[in-house]
């Protein structure tokens, strides 16, 4: 018996070893969730900076009544319609950053998309974005508000990965995690729609 339970005592201790390196329950880590905002192509009738669908105001209520269940100490957000109508959502609360903006892009007759802005661009504008949520809320946790592209590239960065290598695509109102401590940075949980099941 002696046997089994200093096994088990090793496979935990190894696990929590193992946590520890990607920054789960360790002390003064910020956690940031890079929420895509909810659905607004459904029902379009703005092209240029639509507002949430029927559709994606379920999404962001159901979004809303889990976040309510975190504690949480900001709510941030693109400044784009459809991300704010999603933050409020969650909070009365909300600061706005520019930085959380989708990347720049043109669509073609035949619905392909043409990225104006660099992933360079996109990496840098959201890692500065982010970097300043951790200053202003060492060991917290923050909620941002963006759009799918600006998250690829995010998790692109912290991944350090190559532009192109990262296969997702965020869905509405999915949640995917940024851990942050001095200058690690590891990726937990990735396109989450658990409140939408």
């Amino acid at each position: 018996m002696l046997a089994v339970a200093t096994g088990s005592e090793h496979l935990t201790r190894a696990m929590r070893s193992l946590e520890a390196i990607f920054l789960i329950g360790v002390e003064g880590v910020t956690e940031i969730w890079l929420v895509r905002h909810g659905d607004s192509y459904h029902e379009m009738t703005d092209p240029v900076d639509p507002p949430l669908s029927s559709l994606g105001r379920e999404q962001a209520r159901r979004l809303g009544e889990r976040v309510r269940r975190v504690e949480h100490v900001a709510v941030y957000s693109s400044p784009l319609r459809r991300a704010m109508e999603t933050a409020h959502a969650l909070s009365n609360d909300v600061v706005v950053d520019g930085r959380l903006v989708e990347m720049a892009l043109d669509i073609s007759e035949d619905g392909i998309l043409d990225f104006k802005e660099t992933n360079e661009s996109a990496v840098s504008r959201m890692r500065a974005a982010v970097e300043d949520m951790v200053a202003a809320h060492p060991g917290e946790r923050v909620i941002a508000v963006t759009h799918a592209a600006a998250i690829v590239a995010c998790l692109t960065d912290v991944m350090r990965l190559e532009t192109g290598q990262l296969r997702i695509m965020p869905y509405y109102t999915s949640i995917s995690t940024v851990r942050m401590l001095g200058d690690r940075r590891m990726v937990g949980p990735l396109g989450d729609v658990a409140h939408l099941e």
